[in-house]
């Protein structure tokens, strides 16, 4: 019997002996902060991580150039070019889908209106853009510069023959994409007739079109890089028409001209967005009416007058286009490098010079 508790004494001597060394050992270990941080790894350690950086994220995004804008995109803007005929009479302002243009062409139709030719490449998707309008041959030639695919809804007898007889990629509404347009009931007809840059690559698809893009490029200015010129903070462009005069005032906080349409803000319609442009580009040219409806020729390989408006100033020049290029905007021989950003193109007349058509504003 006392053997029995002798060795219950023991046990539960040897139990008491271990539960203080165990306590000695925390206790030492929480003294250590070297100990602790060996348990578990600290917050400094999991940002080290390189997948977390937030500049390693950034040139991520930024790894590839869009070809028509000069901008830093997140993916390869390597689709093929679209062609878009905007309809630019007041009652279809304001217009869808045009900030989502990497370039945009304002040129005169028949009966001193305008059209807005927008030349879609890195951006639009789903975005409705529209009104859509009919297609001349000097569209056609502007358009097809690009390597463009045409989106028009009818066209003159002229286009018509370019279009078909030399088997250009094109979607018209009335005769072969119908489908892929729909009309808004908004407005009234022939001013409410929009579709989407996936539908128009959809129906482009369809129909075989090559989806390559062999467009030309333009060389941009470095970032830093200032140009030199008059100041131009503020001008005016003038067609036929009061209500077709269009200003542009330069944002410095954005480097970028803002646009305006007999006095108003130019937005477009689908975001509210102010439509702007890194680049602005008048360029004068003879034009010629062929019958009695008004239709035109417009001279787009002779070259002539251009001023380059940029970073607040403008640049006097002379343009020039080969067959199967761009228009290029040179000085003293030299071609003049663009700003990153968008750029629009208005064409006037040669008569009255460019110098009438175009005003700069002192505020």
């Amino acid at each position: 019997m006392h053997k029995k508790w002798r060795l219950v004494a023991l046990l539960m001597f040897l139990l008491v002996v271990l539960l203080m060394t165990a306590c000695r050992a925390e206790s030492s270990k929480l003294a250590d902060p070297s100990a602790l941080e060996m348990e578990a790894p600290t917050e400094s350690i999991d940002s080290t991580d390189p997948t977390d950086s937030p500049q390693e994220n950034q040139e991520q995004d930024y790894a590839y150039t869009a070809p028509l804008t000069g901008m830093k995109v997140e993916e390869p803007a390597e689709k093929r070019p679209v062609a878009v005929m905007i309809n630019n009479a007041p009652a279809a302002r304001p217009q869808s889908g045009l900030s989502h243009a990497d370039q945009i062409y304002e040129v005169l139709a028949e009966g001193g209106i305008t059209r807005l030719i927008a030349i879609f490449q890195s951006e639009g998707t789903t975005e409705t853009v529209g009104p859509i309008r009919s297609i001349r041959p000097y569209l056609i030639e502007i358009g097809e510069s690009y390597g463009s695919i045409f989106a028009h809804a009818g066209g003159s007898q002229a286009a018509y023959s370019i279009l078909q007889n030399q088997g250009k990629p094109y979607l018209d509404e009335i005769s072969n994409a119908g489908p892929y347009y729909f009309r808004s009931s908004d407005r009234k007809a022939p001013h409410n007739l929009y579709s989407s840059l996936d539908q128009l690559r959809e129906a482009a698809a369809k129909r075989g079109y090559s989806e390559e893009n062999k467009s030309p490029v333009y060389s941009y200015l470095e970032e830093g890089t200032q140009v030199e010129g008059e100041e131009a903070l503020h001008f005016d462009i003038t067609y036929l028409t009061s209500s077709y005069e269009v200003s542009y005032d330069y944002d410095k906080s954005t480097n970028t001209y803002v646009r305006s349409v007999e006095g108003k803000e130019d937005i477009d319609a689908d975001n509210g967005e102010r439509l702007a442009a890194s680049n602005v580009i008048v360029l004068s040219t003879a034009h010629k009416v062929l019958d009695d409806v008004g239709r035109l020729s417009v001279d787009l390989t002779s070259g002539g007058d251009a001023m380059l408006f940029q970073q607040g100033k403008v640049i006097h020049a002379k343009w020039s286009k080969q067959a199967g290029d761009l228009i290029r905007v040179t000085k003293e021989g030299k071609e003049l490098p663009l700003v990153p950003g968008k750029t629009f193109f208005s064409i006037v007349t040669s008569v009255p010079p460019l110098g009438e058509h175009v005003i700069i504003r002192t505020p």
